[in-house]
Formats: structure tokens, sequence, C-alpha cells
């Protein structure tokens, strides 16, 4: 890298920084252009943006991600700084911050935005200042949403939640679960974004069940209580993320049992999300539980292999990326865990690429991803899923292989093939011949079936979800 000496510098150092602290970066983003070139600035240095010029002269810069921080800061911090130092003198030191997704979105007043004091601003056009949604990330729409049948019911949900102007009593409240990285943040965004453009007067309010619990507990300390409750009351959609975290929290139980009562008595519309089943949250009165089972519960569960496919080739359609099919294939069945390190895993072959100028191969993606790959490495046969599927259905593992036509043994004899699709890179004939040299036919129909009863069947999904977690950890 080339020292500040040897960068051509385009514009020289003036005053008028502190009036307009955006023309700074705008400069050291002109020199970054000139001595790396568009390519390398369009991948890199256009993803980040002024944020903030604080009182003590600290300069704020932002990134979309921590990856793009942690690149930016290790290959370019250095004649970052140098140049900002070139055109102001006055900044005594620069950061990059990340933009957090699961923190406090929906603003409605001066106090409520203290929270979010380390976030990319990102609003969007407010029509009164009372009736204010911010923060949301632009990614998260329902167009951006790639839907399968492990989601299917949910984005369902959502749609109608966020298309009507009035609250679902059928999905009253909606409660979205699943595990880490599977979209549930995506489709809660989503029912933002969108309930503002189908009614912009709609008043809706976003938060995670931490801030929330904050925001009670500084009402308490400062003897405001009512101005909580009337302001929290008083919103048209109420959406609180990752509900678990007042497990345990009897005050906060409490206080948020009074605020669910209050939005559904008088038909506003709950929104929340959890990492589990409200009939599977510990620590949590059963009054709430209850309530919280009282509308649509739909789980946002574990990827299919053709679902991550799709995912990946959306992504790459937005990015206006073309990569080799056989890739993606291989991203597709090697990162499985959730949708947000499948995205991560992407990314870091794409940047790899253009850092260095080279194509996207399978073997230079195998390099890349060695660790990643190393860490996710969990090989799963055919004969681990049949012991895991017959105890769980207390059947023995010679029926695995049978010909009974049992209901009782078939239907568990089914969701193994089609474990095995997913959790194995075995063909179909390899499956068939393990489970008593049935033919490849067999197998599709067994596979056909049981995505079939998992769109039908809450139960079933449940019981498939459990497993491939079960086999998966």
């Amino acid at each position: 890298m080339k020292q500040l000496e040897q960068l051509e510098i385009i514009s020289k150092p003036n005053n008028q920084h502190n009036e307009n602290p955006h023309n700074l970066w705008d400069e050291v983003s002109r020199d970054l252009i000139s001595h790396y070139g568009h390519a390398l600035y369009k991948n890199w240095f256009s993803k980040i943006a002024f944020y903030e010029r604080t009182k003590n002269n600290k300069l704020l810069l932002a990134a979309p991600s921590n990856f793009v921080r942690d690149w930016i800061k290790s290959n370019y911090f250095e004649t970052i700084i140098k140049l900002v130092a070139h055109y102001d003198p006055e900044v005594k030191s620069v950061d990059i911050i990340t933009k957090e997704l699961n923190n406090f979105y929906a603003i409605g007043s001066q106090e409520l935005q203290e929270p979010i004091k380390n976030e990319v601003k990102n609003p969007i056009n407010l029509e009164t200042e009372d009736d204010a949604l911010a923060f949301l990330d632009q990614r998260f729409t329902f167009e951006n949403f790639v839907i399968g049948p492990p989601n299917e019911l949910a984005y369902a949900a959502a749609l109608a939640v966020a298309e009507s102007k009035t609250a679902v009593a059928k999905s009253n409240p909606l409660f979205l679960y699943g595990g880490v990285g599977l979209g549930k943040t995506h489709l809660m965004h989503a029912i933002a974004w969108h309930s503002k453009k189908v009614n912009p007067k709609r008043k809706v309010l976003y938060l995670s069940a931490e801030k929330f619990m904050y925001r009670f507990i500084k009402a308490l300390r400062n003897k405001d209580v009512m101005a909580f409750k009337e302001e929290f009351r008083s919103v048209d959609v109420l959406m609180i993320d990752d509900i678990q975290f007042i497990c345990g929290k009897d005050s906060t139980q409490e206080e948020f049992f009074h605020t669910f009562n209050a939005i559904i008595d008088n038909n506003k519309q709950m929104v929340i999300s959890c990492d589990r089943s409200p009939s599977d949250l510990d620590n949590i009165e059963d009054r709430i539980k209850s309530r919280l089972g009282w509308g649509l519960v739909a789980d946002v569960h574990s990827t299919t292999y053709e679902l991550r496919v799709g995912i990946l080739e959306s992504k790459l359609e937005q990015m206006n990326i073309n990569i080799s099919q056989n890739v993606i294939n291989f991203l597709a069945a090697k990162i499985t865990s959730n949708v947000r390190e499948l995205e991560g895993a992407l990314n870091k072959v794409i940047a790899h690429s253009t850092l260095i100028g080279r194509e996207v191969t399978l073997e230079s993606t195998q390099d890349i991803l060695r660790d990643l790959l190393r860490s996710n490495e969990r090989i799963i046969t055919i004969e681990d899923i049949q012991k895991r599927v017959a105890n769980h259905y207390n059947i023995k593992i010679s029926e695995m292989s049978s010909v009974r036509r049992a209901r009782t043994v078939v239907r568990p004899r089914q969701i193994a093939m089609y474990l095995s699709k997913i959790l194995t890179p075995k063909s179909l004939a390899d499956i068939g011949s393990k489970f008593g040299k049935k033919d490849h036919t067999t197998v599709i129909h067994a596979v056909k079936k049981v995505e079939q009863l998992m769109a039908e069947d809450a139960d079933v999904r449940e019981e498939v979800n459990l497993l491939t977690r079960m086999l998966q950890n």
C-alpha cells in the first residue's frame, strides 16, 4: 500500500468541514477513487458513509456489516486516517461503526433516539413527526424474501398483517419463531415497511424485548410509567423481537402482559418473534404463554437445499454478479446452519475474488472457506438418520428396510428418506438401497409426501424440524 505522500492529492485542505462535515468524506473519497480505481472503490469504499462528527472532533464513518468494517480497518484504515488528517487537521480521531439490525429501529420521540446513537441512520420520509418509523434495513422487504416450504406460512401471515389496515383477528398476535439467521428479523422489517406503504398514517413501533425492558426500567426510575404506558399503547402495530429475553424477568413480564392486553383489546396488531414456540418458553408466566398462542403461531424453520440455492441466486441477482452454478450448489450443500452464515460465506468468496481479480471457482471457494467448512463439517449418514427417526417414533431400526405398510411404520420411513435427501449428499438410488433396496421413485414419492405433510400439518413440520436439529447438533 502506498503511503500518503505517494497518493495523488486532488484537493487542498479547507476550513469548511465543520459547517458541512459531509464534504470531508467526499474529498477523501475522490482521492481513494483516484488511487485505487473505480472497481475497488465501488466494491469497498462506496459502502462506507459519513455518520457523525462529534463535538470533540471525532469522525465516525459507518459500514453496513462487521465484515466490511473489519476489512476496511485491516487494509485501508491507515490511508483513510492520513487523508482525513490532510484535509482537516482538527479531526482528533476516526472510527468506523456498524449498523446493528436487531436493536431499536422505531422511534417516536427524541428520548427514544438515544439507544441508537451508534447505528447508521437510514431514515425514510415521514408524514408526521410523532408517527415516526426509521432505522429499518431497506434490504429486508417482502420483495427480497425468498419463499420456500420452510417459511411460506410465516411469509403469508406476515404479508397479510402488513397489507391489512386493521388488526388481523386470526393472526393477532402473529408469533414468528425459529432458529438464528432463518429470516424472522427480515419478516419483521418487511411488515413495518409494507404497513407504512399501505397506510402511511399507521403508527408502527418495532423494538427488541431487551429495549422494551430498558425503557420500562427507565420509566420506573424517572417515575414516568404513565408516559411509558401511553406511548406503547397508542400505536397501531407493536412489534417486539426476541421475546425470549423477558423469560425470568418478572416485572417486565407483568408490564408486557398489560401492554399486550391493551393492544389486543383496542383491536391493534401485535407481532412477536422468538427463538422457540410459546409452549417451549421457560421461566415465563402461563398467562403470557397462553396469550402468545392466541393468534397465529408460524415457524420459520431450517432451510432446504433448494431454498438455499434460491437465496444465493437471489442475492447474486441483487448484487449483479454471476458465478457458476456448481459453486452455488456447493455453498447450498455445505453451509446449512442458517441464512446469515450462508450469505456471509458468499460475501467472503466474492470479496476475495474482487480483491485479487480472479474468477470464482469451486477450488477457490473451497480454499477461501476451508476454516468455515471445517467448523461446519458434521457428517450425517443415512444410518444416523434411521437410528434417530426409529428411536423418535419408537419403532425397530429393521422396520426402515422392511416391506410393512402399517402407517406407524410408513410415516417414519418416509421422514427418514426425506431427511436422507436433504441432509446427505447421497443419490436417490443410494438412499433407496439403504431402505430395503427400494427404487429411486419410492424415495421421490416419500420426499414429496413429507413436503406436503409439512406444508399442511404444523405438528409434522415441527417433528421434522426437531429431528433435523437433533441430527445437525
